[in-house]
């Protein structure tokens, strides 16, 4: 097991360039997401770190070997992509072992090492059954179960779970998990779900436009963002932001934008809080209750409550920080200023 180490990485596409010097070390055993919206370069960076992307500028170490100009093959890692590439004709054990086969491997050593990667995901049952009798999380535990027999130096995952519906992606992202711990493998780990990123990372890379915009463990992300786009990426619903001329109360020096994420903002009479503003709309969901509320010239600010907020459509509210909740606030450059 190796670490990875990113040097001032780019790449072009002709006169495009769509990493733009990306620096990152990722600890050995460490699992790192990297997250951001479409087109922010997370795919091809992952791809770059595969060897299926050429690296433009810069280097790319695992461990301490140089592995910029090295194909696929010679890294050690193998990737896990969101089409489970199964082939239909083979049943699971044989498209389990297929990367040994290839490899020349003994019969005696595919039917160990596929029956350890069975015993881990919990596919024994299924290991002479063809792929289309399997269920879609049963078939993408079947291709990370390929991976896991090639014994990698770390798994690459380019957005593994957009292919399942909401339950199977909650059953995966445990499973995931679970491996993990039970491999103590290096994972790099691509989506544009910040859910996943949240519930796998030990730490999250938000990409933006080609440059990495903030690297942390979730709740650094969550509680500390160090800029306007983490700000409103990272959470859902995402952090309120509004202009500081439309807010009461003292404010950092230099301050252009402030914030507060939804669970830290609590009902008060109208003037006696940072803003006020008139509900139109309130959605139940259980545990939840998200309020939105008109604050007139800024966006529509959302309240998230325990579903007791009590408040309906139409009336008037103000609106103030919780007892443990920040403001955050944010220059003209978007990016945060430090509590004082």
């Amino acid at each position: 097991m190796s670490g990875i180490t990113l040097q001032k990485v780019e790449k072009w596409f002709g006169e495009v360039q769509v990493i733009k010097g990306v620096d990152l070390e990722i600890e050995e055993g460490e699992f790192v997401v990297f997250v951001g919206p479409s087109g922010c370069g997370k795919s091809t960076l992952l791809r770059m770190i595969g060897g299926l992307e050429d690296t433009s500028r810069g280097a790319i170490l695992i461990g301490d070997q140089d592995v910029t100009d090295q194909p696929p093959s010679k890294r050690g890692l193998t990737m896990v992509f969101q089409s489970y590439a199964l082939y239909p004709h083979m049943s699971v054990r044989d498209n389990m072992g297929f990367p040994l086969k290839t490899a020349g491997a003994s019969k005696s050593e595919i039917d160990k090492r596929v029956n350890e990667a069975a015993d881990v995901l919990k596919l024994g049952a299924f290991l002479e059954r063809r792929p289309k009798e399997l269920s879609g999380g049963q078939r993408q535990r079947v291709a990370i179960g390929r991976s896991i027999v090639r014994d990698p130096t770390a798994f690459l995952f380019d957005e593994p779970l957009s292919n399942l519906d909401a339950a199977l992606r909650v059953e995966m992202r445990y499973e995931i998990n679970k491996l993990h711990h039970s491999l103590g493998r290096t994972m790099i780990y691509v989506t544009h779900d910040q859910v996943e990123a949240m519930t796998l990372a030990d730490r999250i890379v938000v990409l933006e436009f080609g440059t990495i915009a903030q690297v942390g463990s979730p709740r650094d992300l969550y509680e500390g963002p160090q800029n306007l786009f983490v700000a409103q990426f990272i959470g859902s619903p995402k952090m309120n932001i509004v202009d500081v001329s439309h807010v009461r109360g003292q404010h950092p020096k230099g301050a252009e934008k402030v914030g507060c994420r939804p669970e830290h903002l609590e009902f008060c009479a109208e003037g006696d809080g940072l803003l006020d503003g008139t509900v139109e709309l309130v959605e139940y969901l259980g545990a939840d209750e998200y309020v939105l509320i008109d604050c007139g010239q800024t966006e529509t600010v959302t309240q998230r409550t325990n579903g007791a907020s009590g408040v309906k459509p139409g009336q008037k509210v103000g609106l103030k920080p919780s007892a443990d909740g920040k403001v955050h606030a944010f220059d003209s450059n978007g990016q945060a200023i430090p509590a004082s």
